[in-house]
């Protein structure tokens, strides 16, 4: 029998997680971890997981299964290492993923801390993946409910985290994850997967950006990809690559983001095929196993939560990495999280730092970076 902290959002998954710990006899305690931002009515957070809906939910299912909750203050934690950047990032021209910097930062880093500290064996949460241990290595694996899997966001895990880590509900699917809580009881047995960020749930991003960088819902101009100014928009934060909507253009043909530019406060809007990138190069790059498999090798990488794997050349850079994809890919964005897959294996990922796109040449020639 082990000791076993199951992180515990309020929701079915982690819910399912800590009740399947405890059938299989380990001692489970669950901590659940109030992230909702101080500034903020706690009403806006409505059953998200950061404020108080998700503790009481929370709270609730550690009564049905008869285990202790705790909860824990991370507030100011979470603010820092995942809220302010996220904002600063939209002010960069950049597509940031929070949800990759939590479990990079919180989750299965102060967290898997504490929980250490407090003498647990090993942290469990709710996530969709697998752990597979070998003989001298651990992998982190694809979950076998492929609509649902989450080791894109978990690509930063290292092995020494692994080593602590547990995901009960990775081998199942998530129907099968609602079909158990509902015969044990669980009162989320029927809880909606949050679809938001959950720092704004009821709001938008730009609440947050407003909050860290109001610099960035500044209006400026917006150009076409020769630099003549053609439109004004209304801060380029609000905006993002490959968008058409709410431009306010008219051209007799489709104009997209193509570009950011936030040195000139400037978008610069293009057609469709000035999105198609070619190549990626990453910053802030984890690898699982400590180290890449190779200098150069093919692999599968997603760009995107949910989104289809890509076939590509992966280069290894010092601590760079440089993506080339077999097939151009439409709307790229720096920021993005990029994780790197060999079959149904993490190696490893990083953040997209720069993106080279059939119409980069093009926009270098006025000014313009993409």
């Amino acid at each position: 029998m082990a000791r076993v902290a199951v992180a515990m959002s309020g929701g079915v998954d982690s819910a399912v997680a800590a009740m399947l710990l405890v059938e299989a006899g380990h001692e489970v305690v669950g901590f659940t971890m109030n992230l909702w931002p101080h500034w903020l009515p706690e009403d806006d957070a409505g059953s998200g997981c950061c404020g108080v809906g998700a503790v009481e939910d929370a709270r609730a299912v550690a009564r049905v299964l008869g285990i202790r909750h705790y909860v824990l203050n991370l507030r100011q934690a979470f603010e820092e290492a995942v809220i302010r950047p996220f904002a600063l990032e939209y002010a960069r021209g950049r597509t940031p993923n929070p949800c990759a910097a939590c479990n990079r930062f919180i989750k299965f880093d102060l967290l898997l801390e504490k929980a250490s500290g407090l003498g647990m064996d090993y942290l469990a949460t709710g996530h969709y993946a697998r752990v597979r241990h070998e003989s001298d290595r651990t992998l982190l694996l694809r979950a076998a409910d492929r609509a649902k899997d989450q080791s894109y966001v978990l690509y930063a895990l290292t092995q020494q985290a692994l080593r602590r880590l547990l995901f009960p509900v990775g081998e199942r699917t998530k129907a099968e994850v609602r079909a158990l809580a509902r015969a044990r009881g669980l009162p989320v047995a029927e809880k909606p997967d949050s679809q938001e960020i959950c720092f704004v749930p009821r709001g938008h991003y730009t609440n947050v950006v407003a909050h860290f960088a109001p610099e960035a819902l500044r209006p400026g101009p917006i150009l076409d990809t020769r630099g003549r100014r053609i439109g004004t928009h209304a801060g380029i934060a609000r905006y993002t690559l490959g968008q058409r909507r709410g431009l306010g253009l008219s051209a007799g043909k489709p104009l997209y983001v193509v570009a950011i530019d936030p040195e000139r406060n400037a978008l610069v809007v293009g057609e469709e095929e000035d999105l198609l990138a070619t190549e990626v190069e990453l910053e802030q790059v984890s690898w699982v196993l400590g180290a890449p498999p190779d200098v150069c090798f093919h692999a599968t990488v997603r760009l995107r939560h949910g989104a289809p794997d890509l076939s590509a050349r992966v280069h290894c850079l010092g601590d760079g990495v440089r993506i080339r994809f077999l097939t151009p890919q439409r709307a790229t964005s720096p920021g993005q999280v990029a994780c790197i897959y060999r079959d149904e294996v993490v190696l490893g990922g990083g953040i997209v730092r720069s993106v080279r796109t059939v119409g980069s040449e093009k926009f270098q020639q006025v000014g313009v970076f993409a």
